[in-house]
């Protein structure tokens, strides 16, 4: 017998698109077990951002800070030791003005050769201030230093699609940063790599994304013996607890039916649809995690397999857990609500 908590993103919609989002789909089992499962809407003060990057941290027992020290965790996962400096992730980004607004736009395509080059400027540029960029990896970028700023940063996964100019650091050094965040829109305005991209019709990289900051953690708790996902950044934290990490099956069924050990499943298969707009593939998305991920986990359940199962919903800066037990199964007078009825206000 184990417990399972899957963790969800951008399962709710906002009510001016649920509706048209959620017409005739077709998620009876998911449905049926937001409908008999106990709902709690988890504290703000210990969940204040409702993001992935907050809710792995708590899971793996990093107590609340400023800024969650998300860098140097996946800085390991990209091959790289944190050692005893101070690292940001510093993630290449398209900004695009419209009228007086600057919106971000993360996970633009590039290869290993463009993120050198702009990587080996940003370098040339900063060298004297003490800042060290790397890119292990070409759509995940690191800074590092010395020195702690005393500044506050925003996730990306917060800004993709706003407008950056609300959510630019704050704190003492604010003022510096916004500065450095100018310059590299200048040093990379008229960069080679920048220009051959716009021959070809690909979005130019104008600026990086400076987020996550921190020291390396010492040791992370270890609350499940696997962890199931189609995240990098699940995968980072297991890596650095030394758990297990596998990426989502097809079929989970082997998975719940084997393990007796707790498990976490994270599921970021719809965000990536939903900041994009495009809603035919959000929809295909639910699909797919009812049939591959929940109808599993509700046989298990429903089986004795699974001692208790956690739906952790997370939307706009909310998390609502949804805990089902064996015998929530057999409480068939709560009533199935549509997806759409969870829309968020």
């Amino acid at each position: 017998m184990k417990n399972v908590d899957i963790v969800i993103l951008d399962l709710f919609l906002p009510q001016e698109i649920s509706v048209d989002a959620c017409a005739d789909l077709s998620v009876p089992v998911l449905e049926k077990m937001l409908a008999r499962a106990k709902c709690e809407l988890l504290p703000s003060e210990v969940y204040s951002t409702g993001t992935l990057e907050e809710w792995l941290c708590r899971a793996f027992g990093i107590a609340r800070q400023l800024d969650e020290p998300i860098a140097p965790i996946t800085v390991m996962a990209d091959g790289m030791q944190p050692g005893t400096g101070y690292w940001l992730r510093a993630d290449p980004v398209h900004l695009q003005m419209q009228r007086t607004q600057l919106f971000l736009h993360p996970d633009v395509p590039l290869n290993a050769d463009e993120a050198t080059q702009l990587c080996a400027s940003l370098n040339t540029h900063f060298a004297a201030e003490g800042l060290s960029f790397f890119s292990p990896h070409p759509q995940r970028w690191y800074l590092y230093m010395e020195s702690i700023p005393d500044i506050v940063t925003r996730p990306l996964s917060q800004v993709a699609g706003r407008n950056v100019q609300t959510h630019l650091p704050k704190g003492q050094d604010a003022l510096r940063w916004h500065k450095i965040f100018n310059e590299i829109q200048m040093l990379f305005f008229e960069h080679a790599v920048n220009q051959a991209r716009e021959v070809h019709g690909d979005l130019p990289i104008n600026s990086i994304w400076l987020w996550g900051g921190g020291h390396a953690v010492e040791q992370l708790a270890r609350p499940y013996t696997k962890v199931c996902g189609d995240s990098f950044l699940a995968g980072a934290f297991a890596q650095a607890a030394g758990i297990s990490y596998q990426i989502l099956p097809d079929d989970l069924s082997p998975y719940v039916d084997d393990n007796e050990g707790d498990m976490l499943i994270i599921w970021e298969g719809l965000r990536r649809p939903f900041q994009q707009g495009d809603l035919h593939a959000w929809r295909d998305s639910v699909q797919c995690l009812e049939q591959s991920y929940i109808a599993p986990l509700w046989k298990a359940l429903r089986n004795g397999h699974i001692k208790q199962l956690s739906l952790n919903v997370l939307n706009a800066g909310v998390v609502n857990r949804f805990v089902l037990t064996r015998s929530a199964v057999w409480k068939p007078w709560r009533l199935s609500k549509s997806l759409a009825q969870y829309a968020l206000a």
